[in-house]
């Protein structure tokens, strides 16, 4: 499931976020990937320890916990803490699949995530750079995305992908991982579905026990395929 996710980032959460990114010490993106991803990939990254990359991580996080369209589209149980990029100048990161499994930390506090769900928060809006766009490659062809500044798109971890070379402008944005409680996409598709329109009904003020039963088949379903 493709899915973009609207306004995560308020207009002065953004803004203080472009600020403290403008004079941010990058580094080679090629630091954080394996030796295929190394051969595509020309871009700029917050270095892992950097203590700025924990802070604003940490501000993405609480955005993301106040929004619940996230939450029913990725049903997360795990979150890689949020990464940052940059392209320019030509960057471009070719055609790739995530790695499945992503590590964070070390010793006592190293923890393993399941890549289910690849997120990209845009923090530039598009007519501020050229090319740059996010091309998600499924059985339904190349989707190409570019979002405005404080969105989200939120895609399965397991389709190629690629950003096209910046040409003009920069491009910011937060990228990082999600293990969801619904391994299979598919499944996961179905809760979705049937949780928005769960929520269409009840606003309408549809018969209310006809939407408590389908609440119920909703959670039976999701207490049947949900992996803790």
């Amino acid at each position: 499931m493709l899915l973009h996710i609207p306004q995560v980032l308020s207009g002065d959460e953004l803004a203080r976020m472009r600020q403290a990114l403008e004079t941010a010490d990058w580094t080679d993106g090629r630091e954080t990937v394996g030796v295929q991803g190394a051969q595509v990939k020309r871009n700029q990254q917050l270095p892992d320890a950097s203590p700025l990359k924990a802070e604003l991580g940490q501000a993405v996080l609480a955005a993301l916990e106040r929004n619940p369209l996230f939450f029913a589209a990725a049903l997360p149980l795990r979150t890689l803490p949020p990464r940052f990029n940059r392209y320019a100048g030509g960057g471009e990161y070719g055609f790739h699949v995530d790695g499945a499994v992503m590590i964070t930390g070390a010793g006592a506090q190293r923890t393993q995530v399941r890549s289910d769900l690849s997120c990209t928060l845009f923090l530039c809006e598009p007519d501020e750079y050229d090319g740059g766009d996010l091309v998600v490659s499924d059985t339904y062809g190349e989707h190409e995305v570019k979002l405005p500044a404080g969105d989200l798109i939120l895609y399965p971890s397991s389709s190629l992908h690629r950003v096209t070379p910046v040409t003009r402008g920069t491009r910011l944005a937060s990228f990082f991982w999600v293990q969801s409680m619904v391994r299979d996409d598919a499944q996961r598709r179905l809760l979705f579905e049937m949780d928005t329109a769960i929520e269409t009904l009840r606003r309408g003020g549809n018969d209310a026990g006809a939407v408590l039963q389908l609440t119920g088949v909703y959670h039976n379903l999701l207490r049947r395929w949900a992996e803790m």
